[in-house]
């Protein structure tokens, strides 16, 4: 091997690490798994350690035990339910972002000192593959005074802009655990019940994005009928790749990037891992290009399709925060949104249950609220503004708001709310003086 002299091991890894240092690392499964599960092992000698995370799945000690919080302070880009759960320990913080800039703006406002992240073995001319995200990974790798890669052989290696070379990583670890995935859960019936409303809205040679969750899914198994769709999205999921194997994705007709499917960062299943392994029909690029609104414009009839927590009855979609706890993040809603709408011919669709079953504070019973709200909940961050909203879909139909007034927008809105809840967003539209009588 022409790299041995840049193998570590994580323990001399975590020894280079020093008080006031700032560390990113990669997103969702490209996380240096094993380097941070031992982070908190050096809280005896160090201070004021700041990670900069992305959509995390490990439960590292070093953020989830709280006799570390006064060491290692985390700011994450995407909360998941590790960053939720470790929040009230008070040494955790969101970035507000859209993905398309979060490195960017990132570094505009601090460089680090470290970069942690996996990635392929070398192969013959020196290269690793960053594999699974290049949302930020590649540039804030070349802005690091320090980089150690966990070369992990049991991750895919795939292709795009995501390829560096090893005189440009100063330390290796020889890893081999399990990739994390997300399971491919079966849609239930308010899923695929919202799947078939917008897999009416997609036609034939369609180029489309799809974000996380069970709605996503049921999209994904609703197009089984489509021909030659493209893809261009922020996350290649399972349900996407199912697409790709069954010939329904074949890019044939995209004007851009023509026959690949272009993304960001992947994350599912290890079926999913395996169909990227060495498939040059799957470019994976930096995600300031991939996410930026005038990049997916460049695709024709192109198709954005993600969720939301909840929408007022002007449009407005708080997506990532419950009030003000955070939850998930804005990610690339915005960003997709708005570039699918700049497209020819190209759709954006928001969507939700139209119900809730939420623990009423008060009497500790849980009760059904409605999704689709007079107003959104006091600190409640709106994700996706509604100057941008397109489409909304709930089980109950679509409510198209492109263009149109407030007083339309409610009425819109309302006929696609539980008819339980109709009659009273209506009464409390009026008194906001959404609506007149």
């Amino acid at each position: 091997m022409f790299y041995e002299d840049k193998l570590i091991t994580v323990e001399q890894a975590l020894a280079m690490i020093k008080s006031n240092d700032v560390i990113v690392t990669g997103l969702g499964a490209a996380e240096a798994r094993a380097t941070l599960s031992k982070l908190h092992t050096i809280a005896d000698r160090v201070h004021n350690v700041k990670t900069t995370t992305c959509l995390p799945m490990n439960n590292a000690d070093y953020f989830m035990n709280e006799d570390y919080s006064d060491t290692f302070q985390m700011d994450g880009w995407f909360y998941t339910g590790p960053l939720r759960k470790a929040h009230k320990n008070g040494n955790i913080s969101f970035i507000p972002n859209h993905l398309h800039l979060a490195g960017k703006k990132r570094l505009d406002y601090v460089k680090p000192n470290i970069y942690i992240g996996n990635a392929t073995p070398p192969d013959q001319h020196g290269y690793v593959s960053l594999s699974l995200s290049n949302v930020y990974e590649k540039r804030m790798l070349e802005a690091a005074d320090l980089v150690i890669i966990e070369i992990n052989p049991k991750l895919p290696r795939t292709f795009g802009d995501l390829e560096v070379h090893v005189n440009d990583i100063d330390f290796m670890i020889k890893v081999d655990y399990d990739i994390p995935e997300l399971p491919d859960n079966e849609p239930n019936e308010k899923d695929l019940e919202i799947g078939s409303f917008i897999a009416n809205f997609i036609n034939d040679g369609d180029c489309i994005q799809l974000g996380i969750g069970g709605i996503p899914n049921a999209v994904a198994a609703s197009l089984m009928d489509k021909k030659d769709l493209g893809v261009h999205t922020e996350m290649l999921t399972t349900g996407l790749m199912k697409l790709a194997k069954a010939g329904v994705v074949t890019g044939k007709r995209k004007n851009h990037h023509r026959g690949k499917m272009v993304c960001t960062f992947a994350l599912g299943t290890r079926e999913l891992y395996d169909f990227l392994d060495d498939n040059p029909s799957v470019l994976i690029e930096d995600g300031n290009i991939v996410n930026d609104p005038y990049e997916i414009g460049l695709n024709d009839n192109q198709v954005s399709i993600n969720t939301t927590i909840e929408v007022d009855l002007t449009g407005q979609c708080a997506s990532e925060s419950i009030g003000s706890v955070q939850f998930s993040g804005t990610g690339g809603q915005a960003d997709t949104a708005i570039g699918a709408q700049r497209a020819k011919n190209g759709r954006s669709f928001i969507a939700l249950y139209s119900t809730a079953n939420v623990k009423n504070r008060e009497t500790g019973e849980r009760e059904e609220i409605s999704k689709i709200v007079p107003h959104l909940k006091p600190g409640a961050a709106v994700s996706l503004s509604r100057n941008d909203v397109d489409y909304v879909v709930t089980e109950y139909g679509v409510a198209s708001l492109r263009g149109t007034s407030v007083s339309e927008r409610v009425d819109r809105l309302i006929r696609i709310a539980h008819p339980k809840f109709r009659e009273e967003l209506k009464e409390q539209a009026l008194k906001l003086g959404l609506i007149y009588e």
